[in-house]
């Protein structure tokens, strides 16, 4: 037999979704993967259930519905503060990660380098691999996930095509300020490079943090790409709408990747989610409250166990330190494993998401109901107890 392709042996499984699959087995509360236990809002389960009846069900424009783009286009536009053309400059894809995936296509040549914050989202160093690119590392430095300008232009003067970056943070929940954005936009207009923003958490932001879209700055509309999906704003994870947002020439070449790697996205669902995009202000007013609810429960929780924890900006997740219940020559994914069987709480090693040689750092989450964090909070409670024996 032929030999397959050796970048998979570059890059494993996710163990994000590995630690959701392995929650199950053991009956563990699943705080690794990203997703609610919650409903999403009422008008968009009934207009699903309006449409389950009446079309549409065949392929869509590839895309994207035009009402579904018109509809991204106003919700994004008053946001980013600028007209966006629904024609020339949205495209729909399968979540935000197929529009991750269109754009380091559409931007990169294979022996291209993207530079990535670490730590990152799993996601991004199988992409770049799969690209043919080489990622160039740039560290976020704990707790408060600052970098060193000098760092990051040293990894601009190796000519990347492009740099990658998640904010709000997914894992660390940063936030990056309008100052560390303009520090960043300033080195891709030396050094021309692409901008690439993951924002899927853009409506998750934890006072007095703001969220500030790169494409506002000055002179970066032209070389951003926003990736982004209604997955976390409207808890309808399973529905896979995401898109992408650039200037027409960028857009043109990443609506061709698009067409061939998926066709479209699921017509029915861009149809009942409309009436999401459409929400008022006062929907993101009390999606945030809920979320900042959610959050103090959680740290709430850990502060009195006395698991140590960075304390996110943005985002759902905490990365905590599990140094005190590691036993000698014990690493993370075998603490985490352990932990969903013996603890009955999954999480996700930090190895998945940082560069750097960190065996202390788990991921949890806390996009959860009020039940469902208090009785993962009663289970590890008894963490040291359960762990170190």
């Amino acid at each position: 037999m032929q030999e397959i392709s050796r970048k998979c042996k570059l890059f494993t499984d996710s163990v994000i979704r590995r630690m959701t699959r392995i929650s199950i087995d053991c009956g563990a509360i699943n705080l690794a993967q990203g997703f609610p236990d919650f409903d999403p809002p009422k008008p968009l389960l009934d207009r699903l259930e309006e449409i389950s009846h009446i079309g549409p069900h065949q392929y869509p424009i590839t895309m994207g519905a035009p009402n579904f783009r018109a509809a991204v286009a106003k919700k994004c536009g008053r946001y980013m503060g600028r007209t966006l053309n629904p024609d020339t400059e949205i495209v729909v894809t399968i979540g935000s990660t197929e529009a991750m995936v269109d754009t380091i296509f559409a931007l990169t040549n294979p022996g291209d380098k993207i530079i990535i914050f670490s730590p990152y989202f799993e996601n991004y160093v199988a992409q770049t691999i799969m690209a043919d690119c080489e990622p160039i590392f740039v560290p976020l430095v704990p707790p408060a996930f600052g970098f060193d300008a000098n760092v990051l232009e040293d990894a601009f003067k190796q000519r990347p095509k492009a740099i990658l970056i998640c904010n709000p943070s997914n894992p660390s929940g940063k936030v990056f300020t309008e100052e560390e954005l303009r520090t960043i936009a300033e080195l891709a207009v030396r050094y021309d490079s692409y901008v690439i923003m993951d924002e899927v958490y853009e409506h998750i932001v934890y006072a007095p943090h703001k969220h500030i879209y790169m494409n506002t700055l000055p002179g970066m509309w032209e070389r951003t790409i926003s990736c982004s999906s209604l997955s976390k704003t409207y808890s309808i994870t399973g529905w896979r709408l995401g898109y992408a947002i650039a200037p027409q020439e960028i857009m043109d070449r990443i609506k061709q990747y698009h067409d061939f790697n998926t066709v479209g996205a699921p017509s029915p669902l861009m149809e009942a989610a409309v009436v999401g995009l459409e929400m008022p202000d006062r929907y993101y007013e009390e999606f945030g409250a809920h979320y900042a609810h959610m959050k103090e429960i959680f740290t709430s929780g850990l502060d009195n166990i006395g698991i140590p924890y960075t304390d996110p900006q943005g985002t759902y997740f905490v990365l905590a330190n599990i140094q005190p219940y590691l036993k000698p020559g014990q690493g993370d994914v075998e603490f985490c494993e352990e932990m969903a069987l013996k603890v009955g709480v999954g999480c996700v090693p930090g190895t998945s998401f940082f560069q750097e040689d960190v065996r202390n750092i788990v991921r949890m989450h806390f996009a959860k109901k009020d039940e469902t964090l208090y009785a993962a909070l009663e289970r590890l409670a008894d963490i040291k107890k359960k762990m170190c024996r």
